[in-house]
């Protein structure tokens, strides 16, 4: 008799958490999570909120922020 093991993967979300936008725009996360608080979103930025409460900001947060300017 064999068994095989599946290995359960997360989904892969297209998106960033806070923590990565914040690394990519060499910020603190908080600094986001301030504005988002604030405002709502972060400059023309709205993230989607994950039933877990936390945010993804869209995939392509760098270009919309480069696009706004």
């Amino acid at each position: 008799m064999t068994t095989t093991h599946l290995v359960a993967t997360a989904p892969t979300l297209p998106g960033l958490s806070t923590e990565e936008l914040a690394a990519q725009l060499t910020l603190r996360p908080q600094s986001i999570r301030k504005r988002y608080c604030k405002t709502g979103a972060y400059y023309c930025l709205r993230p989607v909120k994950l039933p877990n409460r936390r945010l993804m900001w869209p995939a392509d947060a760098i270009e919309q922020l480069a696009g706004a300017q």
